[in-house]
Formats: C-alpha cells, structure tokens, sequence
C-alpha cells in the first residue's frame, strides 16, 4: 500500500481524532506554532494537512475579521469533521505537493505535524514557501526524534511484538522526522535559506492507558489492521509497561517533544 493511501483514515477515525487526539495532543501546540508563525490581525493564513483543522482554528481567532483562514488537507473525512467544526474557514481539499493557490497568495504559511506523512517532503515545501508572499513567514511542525518520547517508543516496541512490525511501522511513523540535521536538509533541498529550528518540549495526556492505545488505533490507519483481541493484546501489555506515566487521577501523561521550523521569506 503506498504510503498516502495508508494514511487516508475514514471519516469514524477522522472523528476519533477530533474528539481524542486533539485536546490529548494537538490543541496544545496549536498556540505555540501559531506563535511561531507569527500570524496577526489581517493575515492570510493557510495551514497545510490541516486535519480537522486545530490550528486553522487557532489562526482564525488571531486574525480576526480582516483576514482569511485556508484549511487544507487531501483527507475527505478530516475535512468534514473541519467544517462542521468552524464553518468561517475555508477548507480545501488538495495536495500539498501541488497547492492550488497562486504565487505569494498568504502571509503565512503553516503546517502542524503532517509533513511527515507526505510522500514528497521537498516538494510540499517548495510548495509552501512559492504560495508564500515577500515578507511572509513559514513555521512547520514535527515531532522531535521517537526518544523523546519513551512511552511511545515502549508502546511500538509492544505492537511489534503483539501486533507485528507493520503496526509498529504506523506507530513509529509520526517521528521520522526527528532527526534536526535530516530536517534542515529537507528545509535546503527546498530552497528555503535561514530556516531555523526550535525543539519545545510537551506532553500527552490521555484518560487511561486504555484509552490511549483506543484512539491510537481507531484514531489510525491501525484501526483497520487490528483485529479485536490484538487491540486487548497490545492494551494489556501497555497498562504493565506504561504504568509508570499514569498520575494520581488515573490519567497517563507522558513527554511528547516536537521541532517546530520557522523561516521569514525575503
């Protein structure tokens, strides 16, 4: 399966992600790329695999009235959740290795952990920083290497035992990028002079260790590669294993690092 379509998750998971995954994980980030991305009253804004939209949401609150907020993502099903969400967005659906949008058509352009996924990262950018306008600003997101994260990388070694290495593989992918010389190469290879990078140290929350390994399956492309009694496997296993994250309230909290990329265009 090539890797876009693996990542194309129906609009059930799309919902699971909204409703889990974003107050677990991206709603916190939101405000800090925001941040980097310096966007302002007036701008034109367009947020690149955009999900469910967070952070096109974040940036509509920042640029008021007087601007313009682009969701755009290549999954259907997140889209539709996007929209019922924040109606005043415009949400497009499109590929981020050809934009549709012309030349120099935003102030700022963003992208919040999804150029990992995208199978032409040199391309996507390129593409970002053509839509950007003179004086515009890019801040790209990822996650910061998978050892950043030691109850993620305790959870994939505990799918690739329970569940095989295919799983692991859809677990582990969100930290390929980890590596800062590896990102700045991709940030060069695309002709984007003066990138620099920023690690910012975070955390996941989740209601239980259940509940985590719940929505990381039905919330990826996991969900239709499980079988129930391999998701009650890897569950099972992961409360012993991450037992040493779970807080007082019975909630799971773990270190969840990212880089984020910023860049002003002259």
């Amino acid at each position: 399966m090539a890797e876009p379509e693996r990542w194309q998750v129906s609009t059930d998971a799309a919902e699971v992600y909204e409703s889990c995954f974003v107050p677990a994980i991206f709603a916190a980030w939101a405000g800090p790329v925001a941040d980097a991305a310096g966007i302002r009253t007036g701008n034109k804004v367009l947020d690149v695999g955009c999900g469910t939209g967070v952070l096109a949401r974040a940036a509509l609150g920042r640029v008021g009235p007087e601007g313009r907020v682009v969701g755009l993502d290549l999954n259907e099903g997140m889209l539709a959740v996007a929209a019922r969400s924040e109606p005043r967005i415009e949400w497009r659906r499109g590929d981020a290795a050809s934009l549709p949008f012309k030349d120099a058509s935003f102030d700022v352009v963003a992208s919040q952990f999804a150029l990992m996924f995208f199978p032409d990262r040199v391309a996507c950018l390129r593409q970002m920083w053509r839509t950007l306008a003179p004086g515009g600003r890019l801040a790209v997101a990822v996650w910061a290497p998978l050892d950043r994260a030691r109850g993620y990388q305790m959870l994939v070694d505990i799918a690739a035992r329970q569940c095989g290495r295919e799983a692991a593989g859809v677990l582990a992918a969100p930290f390929v990028l980890g590596d800062q010389a590896r990102l700045a190469a991709l940030f060069a290879a695309a002709g984007i002079r003066g990138a620099e990078i920023a690690l910012h140290e975070g955390t996941v929350r989740f209601p239980s260790v259940k509940e985590l390994v719940r929505v990381e399956v039905k919330g990826s492309p996991l969900a239709g590669m499980l079988s129930d009694d391999a998701m009650e496997k890897l569950a099972a296993e992961s409360e012993r294993a991450l037992a040493e994250f779970v807080v007082s309230s019975g909630e799971i909290v773990m270190p969840l690092d990212a880089h984020i990329v910023t860049a002003n265009k002259r």
